[in-house]
């Protein structure tokens, strides 16, 4: 092993990885994140900051971005929220699948979001882009549905399909 290289895969750096270390990783950091994914929407007791877990997650996203021949079938990148477990309620089926939002980190992540919004309405690269943003704060996602101005559902985020 290389003497910078820690034994433990999750102290190496991304871009030192081997393809072996990265499929140990991956593995480890589903476990980890749905241990923590559980904790946070299954029983409201968390275990770390919501910082620490970006980190968890945002260092699985790049390590599947360097090797995404080895993203798994578990994988936390292919998942949003939880399963319902909640009892009392029926299931509802999202007619729109709800999806989670990313977060912007430093003034790069800013910068590749814009990009990506210019790219997607094919506007020139240096085109002013006019936004709203706030600080990300979280807590439960929701769908409200009206028809005819009334109330006529309502439903969790759930695993972004079922709520």
């Amino acid at each position: 092993m290389n003497a910078k290289r820690r034994a433990d895969d999750a102290e190496i750096a991304v871009a030192d990885l081997t393809p072996a270390e990265a499929k140990r990783e991956l593995k480890r950091l589903a476990a980890e994140i749905g241990h923590h994914d559980e904790l946070y929407y299954n029983k409201e007791a968390p275990e770390i900051s919501d910082a620490d877990y970006d980190l968890l997650r945002r260092r699985n996203d790049a390590i599947e971005k360097r090797f995404p021949e080895l993203v798994r079938e578990d994988s936390p990148s292919r998942r949003v929220g939880a399963p319902v477990v909640a009892t009392g309620f029926a299931k509802v089926t999202h007619a729109v699948p709800m999806l989670s939002i990313d977060n912007a980190f430093d003034e790069d992540d800013v910068r590749d979001f814009f990009a990506r919004v210019r790219r997607f309405l094919k506007l020139d690269a240096d085109m002013p882009v006019e936004c709203v943003a706030e600080p990300k704060i979280d807590g439960l996602s929701a769908a409200a549905r009206y028809e005819k101005g009334r109330f006529v559902l309502g439903a969790t985020r759930g695993d972004g399909l079922t709520g």
